[in-house]
């Protein structure tokens, strides 16, 4: 009788890959995890219980096939693994490495709600998929035949990237506009290095122009290039721009220089990490070294924010948020990275003012929790009297992102937009009230995470495919 193969994690511990000590890692912008060997996958994939009702499946915005691919893991199958992952994820190596596992799939793991601690469902994806590359595994885009349809993209970010791969493996001409010099959007320019490496990004571009997705990169539309252009040169058009707006931060003093951006801040740095020479960096004004730096935000971008600083050499980096610990939005699993590489939280704070012309310091006020609000978490309500102010030379504001005016932006009437100023499109098929024209990822859900503007791009491209099927058929009638 063969051997059971899964349903280990009684006898099995959880084993995430080795971390590197916070001490190497602080000097580099390397990822800070090493790879899974061969032997050490299989081994955490047979703790999958093959549970009837795969959670970790249903709470993958994508509904990642997780069991049947981590079963392939644990019996050798790694080639038929990577082809399971690859068949609902367009860039499994990329979520693998950033997506919040612990809010997703690995916090909704049976095994994990029994106490036995979750599969490391994260950390095999990317093993699979980085063996994959390394095996040859991994192909471009290449249609059975060619169509002459052709869709543009706006956005080069993983929703536009996701939509350009499904529609060019089915033949569609896809051009991808972007603003920047360099595609991937914030994968690029938005995540550091040590949870993303740029390399990882850079060749899945590469492997989408060499099955034949063209990039039109340096175009800013509105300015380089206008919509309607766009419009008339496709057949369909697909907005993935994602939203680049920073949330702003008054208060006494809060244009006194040393008070920057977050995607200023992490945008200059990233760059640095591909050799570009970046003014901001060699003044000193985008740059944390020997400074006492303070983030003001609590989400996954504050997060890049204080590691970034402390790689930099900062003097000392402190992070302040609202509320508490368990009411912070960003990862967890990234907190604890920040802690061990010295950053220190400041919870239950917030910036009222800041001192002096450079910034010299954040006047702080404390807060305490109080009564639930509308989405059921408790509101920060301020302590009379506590005022601080926390000394900085540089301070950076994560406070989030909100969507451009495009309407406005690109001179175009018709494309609808809600309150918030996101574009109104339809779910599950991106559609938008423009003909042709369909809308997907941040731009459409407000800022989110990379998983969701990839499965919004497999979504819209498979509408965008039904459609243009059947326009021959509507233009006959």
């Amino acid at each position: 009788m063969a051997k059971q193969p899964m349903l280990k994690f009684v006898n099995v511990p959880r084993d995430m890959p080795a971390k590197r000590p916070a001490e190497n890692r602080r000097q580099d912008f390397d990822e800070i995890y090493a790879e899974y060997a061969d032997a050490k996958a299989k081994e955490q994939s047979s703790r999958c219980s093959q549970c009837g009702v795969p959670y970790c499946q249903s709470h993958c915005p994508l509904h990642n096939n997780i069991p049947d691919w981590l079963n392939m893991t644990a019996t050798g199958r790694l080639e038929e693994a990577y082809q399971i992952s690859q068949a609902t994820n367009t860039f499994p190596e990329i979520c693998g490495r950033i997506c919040p596992q612990d809010r997703l799939c690995e916090g909704n793991c049976v095994i994990e709600q029994s106490g036995h601690g979750t599969v490391t469902i994260g950390s095999v994806e990317k093993y699979i998929t980085d063996t994959a590359w390394e095996k040859g595994w991994v192909k471009p885009p290449s249609p059975a035949r060619e169509r002459a349809e052709s869709v543009g993209i706006i956005g080069a970010g993983p929703g536009g990237l996701a939509a350009a791969d499904r529609l060019r493996r089915a033949g569609i001409q896809v051009t991808v506009y972007d603003r920047y010099d360099r595609a991937g959007g914030l994968m690029t320019y938005g995540i550091p290095g040590f949870k993303l490496e740029k390399h990882v990004v850079m060749r899945r571009i590469e492997q989408l122009e060499a099955g034949g997705v063209a990039f039109v990169l340096n175009c800013s539309v509105g300015v380089d290039k206008s919509f309607d252009e766009i419009r008339s040169a496709h057949d369909a058009v697909l907005i993935a721009t994602g939203v680049y707006k920073s949330r702003d931060l008054g208060g006494p003093g809060s244009g006194a220089s040393g008070i920057v951006k977050a995607l200023d801040y992490l945008t200059a740095s990233n760059r640095a990490s591909f050799g570009d020479t970046v003014a901001e960096l060699e003044d000193g004004s985008l740059n944390a070294a020997g400074k006492r730096v303070v983030v003001i935000g609590g989400g996954d971008t504050a997060m890049d924010c204080v590691r970034t600083a402390i790689r930099q050499g900062a003097a000392s980096v402190k992070c302040l948020y609202r509320r508490d610990r368990a009411n912070m939005p960003g990862s967890q699993r990234e907190v604890q990275n920040a802690e061990e590489e010295g950053v220190q939280f400041e919870w239950l704070t917030a910036p009222k003012g800041f001192a002096g012309d450079p910034v010299e310091g954040v006047i702080v006020q404390k807060m305490r929790l109080g009564a639930p609000d509308a989405s059921g978490r408790q509101s920060p309500e301020i302590i009379d009297g506590s005022d601080y102010t926390e000394p900085a030379e540089l301070v950076i504001k994560a406070l989030g992102f909100e969507p451009e005016d495009l309407p406005k932006l690109w001179d175009t009437e018709g494309l609808e937009v809600t309150r918030w100023g996101t574009i109104k499109a339809e779910f599950t098929t991106g559609r938008t009230a423009l003909p042709r024209v369909y809308a997907v990822g941040d731009i459409v859900r407000g800022a989110s995470l990379v998983v969701w503007a990839i499965k919004d791009g497999r979504d819209a491209a498979d509408a965008i495919l039904g459609d243009l099927d059947e326009a021959p058929a509507i233009a006959a009638e």
